[in-house]
């Protein structure tokens, strides 16, 4: 009976989840007409079926079977084999290449003078039963580029992570890095915040190396035995200071193209401002352990064997590094599949081919599926499909030193970009589990649909339905779970920054899309020689299934923005966003402000007990002024009117689909799209962010201190947290006029969608 019990049970599940399908199937999607919807899903289907494990496996093994770094024999390899995989799949392919700025190492050296003196060694050995980690000759050596050229020797502070509130602690400890060589760890920032904190706080040179307890054996067993860092892998990795703009260095806002006039380099902002060097926590420890002076707060001790200090002394250490300041070219490799009804509305999807070494997890394990999809999309051609609109897949060069291709382009392109692009899909590394999004928010329930019509290849479920279990999991509280259960939709997260996406959503104004699965690796070979098949084929994606998932998704993805006869953006899903966004900045006006009223009142207080003691003379402490009020009426009613606009064209969009999408069929929709597509553009300022103009999108962009993590409301944001409250005030009204454009064009889009059938 408890067997039969089951058994019921099992076959109610599994008709319940049946009828789900079958009705999601046949509801149309989002943007077609009942019959172009069901066309759509039987090209993706067809379109699902045609990628495989194997081929991404070969990709992957030729991709990074040789140190592949920007200006390197087998980086420009790469490129002309990709371009003849493009061509030889029926695509119209070609490299277009750009002349950039690539320092690469001429000299480092890294020693600590005292009691007990230490070189460096300043290498990654290679590994028994590893073929790709002998291959030295090739291998760009462990640096960090755009470091400045510097020769210095001064003694050495532990700063932790090396961001700004790391330096509030160190100042309570009354320890200065002003003339100090300080060393960081890697993580919970962007590389290039820690040396430009350090120099805005006197430091003048500075050492980034990997703890055990970030991504070594504190993790779990160490490379070759296991997916984490040993002691001699070292992240290399760029510095520029990205959060004022990527790309070559010499020629911000224009494609370095040979007739791009160029900056002196004297005149570039975007160098670090001290010499930087990255080290392996082998390396790191005969430093560290010479530390004296305050042992370092219980959130700073690494997992390394000795009692963390933070120093100064009472040694000394001797940094010099100096590099070639060359000029290299980049190969950006760029297929277009022209579409049939608008071609002059792109659909554009990239991933990066260049690597600091063989580069199997970061890029090629993103760079494979795509080049899956590529070879799916010239079968579809052959078949007889083709897309309404233009299909633009790029393989980009130069990502890792500071977005370099993927910027150079679509700067050498703006005008054209900002007049047809739809939308950009990026993927970078990608690894084994679950399905992780950024997005625009407008984009937020395509790529619901998407994940619902995916399937994970090691579970009988969804790759969205696997990630909202997942969400429910790592959800803290009853609560919490709740929310998630509650909500119809899985929720993307911001963009900032840190790959090809940047120039499309932060310069441009194009609605951007990040991919990728991952969450059930052990990632502890970033940027190093052990990133390389061997690693990758042992310890993460190692069946190349998770490839076949994203080379299903972003290609779904394509197709499904490629295909529609209504471009599926969804603005209340944005408008919803961006409600939480305007509460957020306005809870942390109100938080600063009480904090610093609370903090007065304590020296209040204190100055009265000191006050009463006649024997002593007292100075009060000076106190921080509190802000004033700000006014965010102008927002706020903003984000009312973008709710209301968003209903509105909501209505007209529900209308539009009745009837199997009626008047979608009968009506043209070329007005509608164009409208649609510059509703992204609308999000932008021409003047750009404060101190940084080419970040001119005003609802997402990275942290000034953060470089790759996210900052919404970012003018806003960021301003109160740097206690800058007339610019906080004057941004109120940038985002507020922002938003009311947002209004305009999504209205337009609305009256124009309104006319569609009539």
């Amino acid at each position: 009976m408890q067997s039969l019990r089951l058994t019921l049970v099992a076959s109610l599940i599994f008709s319940l989840l049946s009828i789900k399908t079958v009705t999601a199937q046949s509801t149309p999607l989002a943007g077609y007409t009942e019959q172009s919807s069901t066309t759509e899903r039987d090209w993706e289907q067809k379109f699902r079926k045609i990628p495989t494990a194997e081929n991404i496996r070969e990709n992957n093994q030729r991709l990074s079977a040789r140190p592949h770094n920007v200006g390197s024999p087998y980086d420009k390899d790469n490129a002309e084999w990709i371009l003849s995989q493009f061509k030889g799949w029926g695509l119209d392919a070609q490299i277009e290449t750009f002349t950039v700025l690539y320092p690469t190492p001429k000299s480092r050296k890294l020693e600590l003078i005292g009691p007990k003196p230490y070189t460096a060694k300043l290498v990654e050995p290679a590994v028994a039963g590893d073929p790709t980690s002998s291959q030295q000759s090739e291998q760009l050596p462990t640096y960090n580029a755009y470091s400045i050229d510097g020769d210095v020797t001064a003694p050495l502070v532990y700063v932790n992570y090396g961001i700004p509130e790391d330096y509030e602690q160190l100042e309570r400890m009354g320890v200065s890095v002003k003339g100090a060589i300080v060393i960081a760890r890697y993580g919970n920032s962007w590389r290039g915040i820690k040396p430009k904190v350090a120099a805005e706080h006197g430091a003048i040179g500075c050492i980034i190396y990997s703890d055990p307890r970030d991504d070594g054996y504190f993790q779990g067993d160490v490379f070759p035995q296991g997916a984490y860092r040993n002691a001699n892998g070292v992240q290399r990795g760029s510095v520029m200071d990205m959060p004022v703009y990527p790309g070559d260095p010499e020629t911000p806002g224009v494609g370095s193209t040979a007739e791009a006039k160029r900056l002196d380099r004297k005149d570039v902002k975007v160098f670090t401002k001290i010499p930087v060097l990255p080290i392996s926590y082998g390396d790191a420890q005969p430093l560290l352990e010479q530390l004296t002076g305050p042992v370092a707060p219980e959130g700073w001790r690494g997992a390394l064997p000795i009692t963390y200090h933070v120093g100064p002394g009472p040694a000394k250490v001797h940094l010099a590094v100096s590099f070639n300041w060359d000029h290299k070219p980049i190969y950006d490799v760029v297929a277009r599949i022209t579409g049939s009804t608008y071609p002059d509305e792109w659909v554009v999807r990239g991933n990066h081919h260049d690597a600091w070494v063989n580069g199997s997890e970061d890029p090629v394990s993103g760079m494979s599926p795509l080049m899956e999809e590529a070879r799916a999309l010239g079968e579809l051609l052959k078949q007889g499909w083709k897309p309404k609109r233009t299909i633009i897949l790029a393989a980009w060069d130069g990502e890792e030193p500071g977005l370099l291709g993927s910027t150079e382009w679509a700067e050498t392109h703006a005008d054209e970009l900002r007049q047809y692009a739809v939308a950009y899909i990026n993927s970078d590394g990608n690894s084994r589990g679950f399905l992780y999004a950024g997005a625009s928010h407008t984009l937020q329930t395509l790529l619901n649909d998407v994940a619902h019509d995916v399937q994970d290849p090691e579970k009988q479920m969804s790759v969205w339905q696997r990630k909202r279990s997942r969400d429910i999991t790592e959800a803290k509280s009853d609560e919490e779970k709740k929310k998630v259960r509650d909500r119809k939709s899985l929720q993307a997260s911001a963009l900032g920054s840190g790959s090809d996406y940047t120039v499309f959503i932060d310069h441009l104004g194009i609605a951007s899309v990040n991919l990728g699965f991952g969450g059930e690796d052990g990632g502890g070979v970033y940027h190093s020689v052990y990133d390389d098949f061997y690693w990758y084929t042992h310890f993460d994606d190692t069946k190349f299934v998770y490839g076949l998932a994203l080379s299903q998704t972003a290609g779904t993805a394509v197709l499904r923005l490629a295909d529609a006869d209504l471009i599926p953006l969804d603005f209340a899903a944005f408008a919803e966003t961006v409600k939480r966004y305007d509460e957020e900045v306005e809870k942390l006006a109100t938080d600063e402000r009480n904090k610093i009223i609370e903090e007065n009142k304590e020296l209040e207080d204190g100055d009265q007990v000191a006050a009463a003691d006649p024997t002593k003379t007292y100075v009060p402490p000076a106190r921080e002024a509190v802000p004033p009020y700000l006014n965010f009426a102008p927002l706020k009613n903003a984000v009312d009117a973008l709710a209301h606009s968003s209903e509105r064209y909501q209505h007209a969009f529900t209308q539009a689909e009745q009837n199997g999408g009626a008047a979608l069929a009968k009506g043209s929709l070329t007005a509608v799209n164009a409208k649609l597509i510059q509703s992204e553009r609308a999000l932008t300022a021409e003047q750009g962010l404060p101190n940084r103009p080419w970040f001119k999108h005003q609802i997402y962009a990275p942290g000034f201190y953060t470089g790759y993590g996210v900052k919404t409301l970012p003018g806003i944001r960021e301003a109160i947290e740097q206690k800058k409250w007339q610019e906080a005030d004057a941004e109120i009204g940038v985002v507020a006029n922002t938003l009311q454009n947002e209004v305009t064009v999504i209205d337009a889009a609305t009256a124009e969608l309104e006319k569609v059938g009539k």
